[in-house]
């Protein structure tokens, strides 16, 4: 069974930084994407930034610059750098993998910067 745990969220004030971690467990077959997702109160949940399988990176353009997405271990433990935090990133954060046709998600890290 595939297992996706986040951790490495709390509290930062603006312009601090985090590492968000995402270990992974289970045997996972033909990876196509890694990457993280957050969603604020009230809003849809939304692409950070992911690693696609030929190791192109993609970013949403309000964490361009300030974000970092990397992977380590063969697949198994995926990182998001954060810097210059602003109080509009503030959100859970979710670790997603894609395998084909299946999304398997962690259980989320909260993230909260104070002005």
């Amino acid at each position: 069974q595939v297992q996706l745990v986040e951790s490495g969220g709390g509290l930062v004030q603006a312009g601090g930084s985090l590492r968000l971690s995402c270990a992974a467990s289970g045997r996972i077959f033909s990876i196509n994407s890694m990457g993280w997702y957050r969603q604020a109160p009230g809003k849809q949940r939304e692409l950070v930034a992911a690693i696609i399988s030929g190791g192109s990176t993609n970013y949403a353009d309000s964490v361009k610059g300030r974000f970092t997405i990397s992977r380590v271990n063969a697949n198994k433990t995926l990182y998001l750098q954060m810097n210059s935090l602003k109080p509009e990133d503030t959100a859970v954060y979710y670790c997603n993998v894609v395998s084909g046709w299946l999304h398997y998600w962690g259980q989320g890290t909260q993230v909260t910067v104070s002005s």
